[in-house]
């Protein structure tokens, strides 16, 4: 039975079998001249985070605030494999997490999936999202217009993605997805000055969590044919904030 609210659905889907067109966002490879006109107005690139990660693709997340919610306070918390690969491998071990992410299995799976995002440029940055001191959802802060998914929507520079599941059934319903989402994205804004958009793509046929993306103040834009999902394009727009 599909999980009520955005416990489960704003992943990138099931994966689709390896081969000739498989588009997966952690193994995209851009021209570097292409790179380099999307990182024409980036930051300084010898801005590093204190621990020598670079995330400057996305402003740094590690330093980004906590923010404060109707369920208390609430922050992202990148991962750290070591550390957090047997909570997050639990939660993608759930039935209603595995039917949309696809990442059930041992542990390995989820550290490989997690490696990829921090071995790489710092396009996507995996966290826990954390409420007060509990560790309870995982999200994945991408740039949507470096990723495949800008192949099947007109992107724009700086287009900020989403990708969220709610670790515990207890943690599900109850408008939690709801309020989780405003928050990340209100923290995306706050903090990413030149990120007019922020963009998510659930499976269609997760109504709740589809729903629940519009109670956040996101609107529908488009149906979207992806490799391995038909997606609803959702749209969280920086002009239109405070209105919906």
């Amino acid at each position: 039975m599909p999980p009520t609210d955005a416990s489960a659905d704003t992943g990138p889907g099931p994966r689709a079998p390896a081969g000739p067109g498989t588009e997966d966002t952690l193994d995209l490879r851009l021209p570097d001249e292409l790179l380099t006109l999307f990182r024409a107005d980036e930051p300084d690139p010898g801005h590093r985070r204190p621990d020598g990660a670079d995330d400057d693709l996305l402003d740094t997340v590690a330093d980004w605030g906590p923010a404060t919610t109707p369920l208390g306070s609430f922050r992202l918390l990148p991962v750290r494999p070591e550390r957090d690969r047997d909570l997050i491998s639990r939660w993608m071990n759930d039935p209603a997490v595995a039917a949309f992410w696809d990442l059930a299995g041992p542990v390995s799976v989820t550290d490989a999936h997690v490696r990829a995002q921090l071995d790489g440029d710092g396009r996507s940055v995996p966290c826990l999202g954390v409420l007060g001191t509990t560790p309870m959802s995982y999200f994945e802060i991408y740039r949507a217009d470096l990723d495949p998914l800008a192949r099947h929507y007109p992107a724009r520079p700086h287009d900020t993605g989403i990708h969220l599941l709610i670790g515990g059934v207890t943690d599900r319903g109850r408008r939690v997805g709801t309020t989780l989402l405003q928050a990340v994205s209100n923290l995306v804004l706050d903090n990413r000055p030149r990120c007019a958009r922020v963009i998510a793509e659930p499976d269609l046929r997760n109504t709740p969590s589809v729903s629940a993306f519009l109670s956040a103040g996101f609107r529908f834009s488009a149906e979207l044919d992806l490799p391995d999902k038909r997606a609803a394009l959702m749209i969280r727009d920086r002009s239109l904030r405070h209105l919906l």
